[in-house]
């Protein structure tokens, strides 16, 4: 863990060393430490110093250490110094550079001070410790980390100290070299990455890589650039480091320490120097992709190259389509820049239609894999409009592709990122519809259907013209009641379509006097409506006819009637 202060002004070199007084065993130092991570929440405490070594010294915090087992302390301690010592010191120096040596103190050797901490707190480093007092007046001045006393007897402990170990090299090589401070996720993937780096993640059983592989599967769903000091933001940035280093070498995370820049924009000036014509963006999406599909035999991208790691297969939130009748799911959720949805769609049976709708202020990436009967993946993208809107269709769901997952991701925000970011909407909807011959054959039946209205319509205005001897007038002088869509058998309806049919095709092409006051009738009513707005629907104060034959309706037509 690491915890940042931020002081103007603050990546400065010393020529002049602050410097400390000779330590001897057993003496007692105060220490400033951070109340957010200690059990007690205490902002200073009084520690023994318990070993030296070459390279550090070991103190303990006095009321931990005066209730404890001595001895077996001692034997971890010891132990932990070999360790740093053999392994992760020129490992880790060798491959980042050196912490800043000797140091504010002007002492080469690393303060590694023990003490209770809060649960899952492994340890932690502190910049401020790099400053003198007059700067930071909290600051112990000096080259230091803290480890957390719970875990000292440990077999994590010592990935906890070559991760907080990286953060005394970043600070130096990125903030002291380059006078720039590295964006917190970054600085703690690569963090991360120093426990399988010197070897201790080898052995996968027990290894700090174990508990964060478990704690990304608890929640995957975590951004891998908002920091909150989550047990869960460790889990995601863990997995994806290892993924970034798996397939993009070691030389990513150096370059990116060695520059100028920050966060994903070094990352990309990293693989841009190692001549990788890909960028972060898209190494997000394939490793959302892999931690799904985790199969080099679909593609050398879909995988982890750790041997640990290839039984690591995400778990995916799993919705069902019924596997009969029509049904429509729709699912709303929020997301984070930078964080891996899963999404498993299965049952239902024919033609899958899958409707996204992002943000439209942001910009969505939507991955989907197909998976058909025999276990084979198809690998695509949901194309997004302006609008961040997109639509699929897949043929034969529930029978030859047996499952859908979507994977949206968020990747509008590429730098400054601190503390809880934003959510941001999306939704997206699943049905089963028919499949597109039977869509065409539809509407090749309605088109035939309205021919044959058509045509039925003129065959009627035949027969009724035969039978009221082709005459043009209507057969009732008056309109008397109200008339609207849906009477049936009534007298007058045949008499309203008497007048309409004397109005001509343009008010009337059909003709039909059948007495019902249907859909045809209606638009005829509309139509005359229209044609007399200004008698009929001027008073209303509107311009679109009803299709209803009321008050200024019928005084129309009667006037009509009366000529």
């Amino acid at each position: 863990m690491k915890k940042l202060i931020f002081v103007a002004s603050f990546i400065l070199s010393f020529s002049i060393g602050i410097g400390v007084d000779a330590a001897a065993l057993g003496e007692k130092r105060n220490f400033f430490i951070e109340p957010d991570f200690d059990l007690s929440e205490r902002e200073e405490l009084t520690a023994t110093l318990i070993r030296i070594t070459p390279e550090l010294y070991f103190y303990a915090d006095e009321k931990w250490w005066n209730f404890s087992p001595q001895n077996e302390i001692s034997q971890a301690v010891s132990s932990l110094g070999e360790e740093f010592r053999n392994t992760i010191y020129p490992i880790l120096t060798s491959t980042f550079g050196s912490e800043w040596r000797p140091g504010i103190d002007r002492d080469s050797r690393i303060t590694i001070l023990i003490h209770p901490m809060v649960e899952e707190a492994g340890g932690y480093f502190s910049s401020k410790d790099e400053y003198p007092k007059l700067q930071v007046t909290n600051s112990n001045e000096r080259e230091m980390v803290y480890l957390n006393s719970e875990f000292i007897r440990s077999p994590y402990v010592k990935s906890f100290l070559a991760h907080e170990f990286i953060h005394l090299i970043t600070f130096n090589q990125k903030e002291r070299e380059q006078g720039v401070e590295e964006e917190v996720w970054l600085n703690e993937a690569r963090a991360e990455y120093a426990s399988t780096l010197v070897g201790f993640d080898d052995i996968y059983e027990g290894s700090n890589l174990q508990r964060r592989v478990q704690i990304f599967s608890e929640n995957p769903s975590d951004s891998i650039t908002e920091w909150q000091n989550k047990k869960s933001d460790y889990g995601s940035v863990n997995l994806f480091v290892q993924y970034l280093v798996d397939h993009y070498g070691m030389e990513v995370l150096i370059a990116s320490l060695n520059s100028q820049r920050t966060g994903i924009e070094s990352i990309n000036f990293a693989l841009k120097q190692s001549d990788f014509e890909i960028d972060f963006s898209q190494i997000f999406i394939d490793w959302t992709l892999a931690v799904l599909i985790n199969d080099c035999n679909f593609g050398p991208k879909y995988c982890y190259l750790n041997q640990n790691l290839k039984n690591l297969h995400i778990v995916s939130r799993i919705n069902f389509l019924p596997f009969s009748g029509k049904s429509t799911l729709t699912i709303a959720d929020v997301t984070k820049d930078w964080t891996g949805n899963w999404y498993k769609i299965i049952g239902g049976k024919g033609t899958l239609k899958i409707t996204f709708i992002g943000n439209p202020t942001t910009s969505f990436q939507v991955p989907y894999v197909i998976q058909d009967r025999t276990g084979n993946y198809t690998i695509d993208f949901l194309k997004l409009d302006e609008s961040q809107k997109g639509e699929i269709l897949v043929k034969d769901f529930g029978k030859d592709n047996i499952s859908l997952f979507l994977i949206p991701s968020l990747q509008n925000k590429t730098s400054g990122f601190s503390g809880a970011e934003p959510f941001y909407s999306f939704s997206w909807s699943a049905s089963i519809i028919e499949t597109q011959e039977e869509i065409d054959l539809v509407k090749q039946l309605l088109v035939r259907i309205e021919e044959l209205k058509t045509e039925i319509a003129k065959v009627q205005a035949q027969i009724n013209a035969i039978l009221t001897g082709r005459s043009e007038k209507p057969l009732c002088k008056i309109i008397e009641n109200n008339l609207y869509h849906g009477l049936i058998n009534n007298q007058e309806v045949s008499c309203l379509q008497e007048f309409l049919k004397a109005q001509g095709a343009e008010i009337y092409p059909e003709g039909l006097v059948t007495g019902n006051f249907l859909s045809l009738t209606e638009v005829a009513v509309i139509r005359f409506q229209e044609k007399y707005a200004e008698d009929i629907l001027a008073s209303w104060g509107i311009e679109k006819g009803t299709g209803f034959v009321g008050t200024t309706t019928r005084a129309k037509m009667n006037e009509i009637l009366s000529l």
